[in-house]
């Protein structure tokens, strides 16, 4: 296991595990305060993550920093967000299990660094992933796992909430829940 952030950055961005390497701009490793006790996790990066090297910054990300400033968070002060995988899969399709596979041990070594005490999964291919393969968003959001002492939930991605934006209402009480679960859980005065 890589102890830096930096080092691991580095690795990842010369990897050539999978076919989504070929087709990349940029790697979309991570972004936030990497002292930060929660961290949301998406299923990889699309076109404007790829132009730019940062998750989240296209329209569905717009809609996250909402959502985030509603429950008392940011990316630049107190959230670490990262992606299953790195790259952008064409199309913006969802990442195929085998490039998942080979991308995950990057997101878990994160993980490892950074020692959230909170995990979200933002959609069903992160959720699935991390908490069960069977995963499913629209009956579990907002439900808690607790795994090794770091709780996890899962809700909707930001972008399937602009395709549906009738589930925003749902997507909004999650973000307060994980408020309180963080409330509950830190001993940052990053959420005080």
């Amino acid at each position: 296991m890589i102890d830096s952030l930096t080092e691991l950055e580095s690795i990842c961005k010369s990897c050539q595990k999978c076919p989504l390497s070929q087709t990349r701009t940029n790697v979309v490793f991570g972004t936030g305060n990497t002292k930060s006790e929660i961290m949301f996790i998406g299923e990889g990066p699309g076109e404007n993550e790829d132009l730019q090297g940062l998750p989240f910054v296209g329209k569905a990300g717009q809609l996250l920093d909402k959502y985030l400033a509603a429950a008392g968070l940011s990316r630049e002060k107190n959230v670490y967000i990262a992606n299953i995988v790195k790259c952008r899969p064409p199309q913006n399709r969802d990442p195929k299990p085998e490039e998942a596979a080979a991308c995950i041990g990057y997101l878990r070594n994160q993980t490892a660094i950074i020692r959230p005490k909170v995990i979200v999964c933002l959609g069903r291919i992160a959720a699935c992933q991390i908490i069960d393969k069977d995963f499913k968003v629209t009956r579990q959001h907002g439900m808690w796992f607790e795994r090794n002492g770091t709780f996890i939930t899962a809700t909707f991605h930001p972008a399937a909430l602009l395709r549906n934006p009738q589930n925003k209402p749902e997507a909004f009480d999650d973000f307060m829940i994980i408020r309180e679960k963080l409330l509950e859980v830190s001993t940052s005065e990053l959420y005080k």
